[in-house]
């Protein structure tokens, strides 16, 4: 079999950091496929330039004839699915591309690589993996007490993303009951670092910040998540693509619970410390609290014990030491902060918060 793996959305945040992360350490092929929505960037990947490892292709999973005669032509070991609508907002706002891109486009991706397998050879067949990259919010929300998400906690998504990717990996797992589709599904917290669009968090906290603009905070600021450094998380991937067992899920988390607001004033602290305010102020000034978004999850926390037990990977970063990195990433690098807040940035930002004041 060839040395070539298809990585979907790997201009985005998560995917264009594993795709990153993979060619600093092999010589496989990436035929990286991302169809470049607003989160899909190449500036990502502008240090792969002239690297005849990485070839791209413009196009979204749904679209059957180009992902087909990708498997026709490159003959991948493997694919490793990233391409999603991720952001619950923007789900809340329109939720038809996420039912198209998360639900329709896994379904043909699946249909494309079912066809591709059923023509390996048996040695191929056995060796090829399809895994697919899913989220914590699938098992919805916790209670302060309750604990984390195991791989046997019960989906119960709340918002229109949520239920859209649990939609896909049921489908994940039925191609491989039904048709024997060697998968592999990963449901990780969240990812934060280095080219994380700035509709998240802690890019949107950073870019706010420096930029002199109020910091909003959802409700009381006291929602609790897990955070996962984003190299971490592709390290923990590139494990499971190796040694995963098929048909198994491994929920990939950071071991970091923190409260929002916490974190908010972390991010806060640290810039006082890298970048101080010229009037000499703190950034927590900023901070504004606004109108939680509906059907906003209290709580998310992933008990990774079972990819530590079963492959040796846990987390290299504690939040305090990806934290740092984090900032200083987006303090090195304002022309591609600046590149990704274009007019259409700025233009939903705006409506999303002036909604909520």
């Amino acid at each position: 079999m060839n040395k070539a793996i298809i990585v979907t959305g790997g201009a985005g945040f998560i995917g264009g950091n594993f795709v990153l992360d993979w060619l600093a350490t092999s010589d496989v092929t990436v035929i990286n496929l991302d169809c470049l929505t607003y989160a899909g960037n190449m500036e990502n990947l502008a240090s792969l330039e002239g690297d005849a490892r990485h070839i791209f292709v413009k196009a979204g999973i749904g679209d059957s004839v180009v992902v087909r005669g990708l498997f026709e032509k490159y003959q991948p070991c493997a694919v490793v699915n990233f391409a999603a609508e991720s952001h619950v907002d923007r789900s809340i706002h329109a939720p038809e591309d996420f039912i198209q891109t998360n639900i329709v486009g896994t379904f043909r991706l699946l249909e494309a690589a079912r066809n591709y397998w059923n023509t390996l050879a048996d040695e191929d067949k056995a060796a090829f993996r399809f895994l697919h990259v899913s989220t914590d919010e699938v098992y919805g929300s916790l209670k302060k007490d309750d604990p984390a998400f195991s791989e046997e906690n019960k989906y119960e998504p709340n918002s229109p993303y949520s239920a859209s990717k649990a939609a896909s990996d049921h489908l994940v797992r039925a191609y491989h009951h039904t048709y024997g589709l060697p998968v592999l599904t990963t449901n990780c917290s969240n990812n934060y670092g280095p080219y994380h669009f700035p509709e998240k968090l802690i890019p949107l906290i950073i870019t706010h910040a420096l930029a002199g603009k109020p910091l909003p905070v959802y409700g009381d600021g006291q929602q609790i998540r897990d955070w996962l450094y984003v190299v971490d998380h592709c390290r923990g991937i590139r494990r499971v693509l190796e040694a995963g067992r098929v048909g198994e899920t491994y929920n990939i988390g950071g071991w970091n619970e923190m409260a929002n607001l916490d974190i908010v004033h972390i991010v806060c602290d640290l810039l006082d410390e890298f970048r101080p305010r010229e009037d000499g102020k703190s950034y927590r000034e900023q901070i504004t609290f606004v109108t939680d978004r509906p059907g906003h999850d209290r709580r998310y926390a992933i008990d990774a014990t079972k990819i530590e037990k079963e492959l040796g990977w846990k987390p290299q970063e504690t939040f305090q030491t990806g934290i740092r990195k984090t900032i200083q990433w987006y303090l090195d690098n304002p022309e591609w902060v600046a590149n990704v807040q274009s007019g259409s940035y700025r233009d939903w930002v705006e409506k999303n918060y002036a909604e909520r004041g």
